[in-house]
């Protein structure tokens, strides 16, 4: 037997922590306990689910998910389709993905201000693009055929291992690169399809075109071709219940309302794993971090943030071209040029007078969460890092331009500064809420160039937020490698089964 085998037979009972309970922290929580080992996990709020929260934050009655509230990771990748979570969790998957208005006049496509609408049939969306619907089908048929292998090349991991499918990362490789670029618009000829495909990369927040918004796009517009947008019934929490229950069935344990402050209070725990911001951790661990890791994540970058407005409606959102009612996302930049310009606002500090501004309208699909006649509108926009300026007013305006009548269905309406929401998670950054900026530089050196980015130098420490690979999103995966990581170092575990009813696994 190996001295690393010995070791860990000797750690085999050892407890574990996770200190926070947003989505990856239950991720690993769960991978953990579903192995045999105990743990527990730790959350500051009185409340567990990170980005995957659901309360009454305007009205009395009327639930709006806290941070996310769509999510085209559910049900596409490697841990929630592991966990089963299509199971757990009722899904409502709209035929419509997002859509993306346009003004009068932007270009033969757009049809007199009608919207550019983003199905999940590829052909009906190429069908009513006009001009550019055939570059439009040539642009994503390879990513679909392959969509697999796209999803694993862009969050199967660290960036330093070879592709499981060279042909879907050379495709997407090269989208990525001619979307990342002044390249971006040569396949196009009108507004409608070039703004559906930056109106998603603009969820990343940052300047357009650049490959790491580029590569956001590409990946998230193909998932709403293959699986969709899903809306979970609920809110989001219903991610967060399910993910809980499990760990609870398991053996695991939750501890709400328990800040760790520094990382001796957990030196009970052989093994510890850090839901928390790369500089958070860095802050927790302080000394005892080596010096060169503990500067490398000092040295990690946050990037601008969102306001959040969330509003109370007394009916749907009056749009303009009906058919934007179909989707649960829609994206409110305009065409492909406003909407960069807004960007590029914001990284240079301002605050655009026409923002771009993401919109989710749940309540068509999940009615039964609100009292009769009341709509969830749940919306926010960039700005600069750690701002507090109340954006309300200009987030209504452009909501309104694409749907005249919108002011006066509003009974309630709530505004969530950078800076509050900052206050309101740690890990938040300035309001950045991916924990870290979204650049090509650190989605290779995330936070450090490794291919164990998770697994920390400090024995029995690992990261697993969204500063470690994939980056930001609602799936899971970075608590799921984390967590595989330690069991395989620490414990001498192979990654346990995760679906309903599975077992645990052997000694590897």
């Amino acid at each position: 037997m190996s001295v690393r085998n010995r070791a860990a037979r000797r750690r085999r009972d050892a407890p574990a922590a996770v200190v926070g309970a947003g989505p990856n922290g239950l991720a690993a929580a769960v991978t953990l306990a579903r192995a045999g080992v105990p743990v527990t996990v730790f959350e500051a709020a009185e409340t567990i689910g990170g980005g995957t929260r659901t309360a009454e934050l305007v009205s009395p009655g009327v639930l709006h998910d806290v941070c996310s509230a769509i999510h085209p990771l559910a049900l596409a990748t490697g841990f929630f389709r592991a966990f089963e979570l299509e199971r757990r969790v009722a899904f409502a998957v709209p035929d419509a993905s997002y859509a993306n208005p346009l003004d009068a006049g932007a270009g033969p496509a757009s049809r007199d201000g009608r919207a550019a609408v983003a199905y999940r049939d590829l052909d009906r969306t190429v069908a009513e693009l006009g001009r550019d619907g055939a570059a439009y089908a040539r642009f994503y048929a390879p990513l679909l055929s392959r969509h697999e292998g796209v999803v694993d090349f862009a969050l199967g991991g660290s960036m330093l291992r070879w592709p499981a499918d060279l042909g879907a990362a050379a495709a997407m490789g090269l989208r990525t690169l001619e979307q990342g670029t002044r390249a971006w618009n040569l396949r196009f000829r009108e507004a409608a399809a070039p703004a559906l495909i930056s109106g998603v990369a603009a969820h990343s927040i940052g300047r357009m075109p650049n490959p790491a918004t580029a590569a956001v796009g590409v990946v998230l517009g193909a998932l709403g071709h293959v699986r969709g947008w899903p809306v979970p019934l609920g809110g989001s929490r219903a991610i967060t219940d399910a993910l809980a229950a499990d760990l609870l069935a398991h053996g695991g344990r939750i501890e709400t309302g328990h800040a760790v402050e520094r990382i001796e209070e957990l030196d009970r725990f052989g093994v510890v794993l850090f839901d928390t911001s790369a500089r958070g951790l860095a802050e927790l661990a302080g000394s005892r971090l080596p010096p060169r890791y503990r500067r490398a994540l000092q040295r990690f970058r946050y990037g601008d943030a969102a306001t959040k407005v969330d509003f109370v409606l007394d009916g749907p959102v009056p749009w303009r071209d009906p058919r934007v009612h179909d989707a649960p996302t829609v994206h409110l930049g305009g065409s492909r040029a406003e909407g960069a310009a807004a960007e590029l606002a914001v990284a240079r500090g301002r605050h655009p007078e026409r923002p771009y501004v993401l919109l989710a309208q749940p309540t068509r699909w999940d009615p039964e969460r609100n009292p009769g006649g009341e709509h969830a509108i749940w919306s926010y926009t960039h700005v600069p890092a750690g701002s507090s300026v109340d954006l309300g007013e200009r987030v209504t305006a452009q909501i309104e331009r694409f749907a005249p009548g919108f002011r006066d269905r509003i009974r309630a309406v709530r505004v969530t500064t950078a800076a509050e929401l900052a206050r309101y998670n740690r890990n938040y950054h300035g309001g950045d809420f991916s924990a870290g900026r979204v650049s090509l530089p650190q989605l290779l050196a995330r936070p450090v160039l490794s291919r164990d980015p998770w697994r920390t130098p400090l024995g029995g420490v690992y990261l697993c937020s969204s500063s470690t690979p994939p980056g930001p999103g609602v799936h899971g995966l970075s608590g799921w490698y984390a967590a595989r990581s330690a069991l395989r170092h620490e414990y001498g575990l192979a990654a346990p089964e995760l679906g309903l009813g599975a077992g645990q696994v052997t000694e590897r």
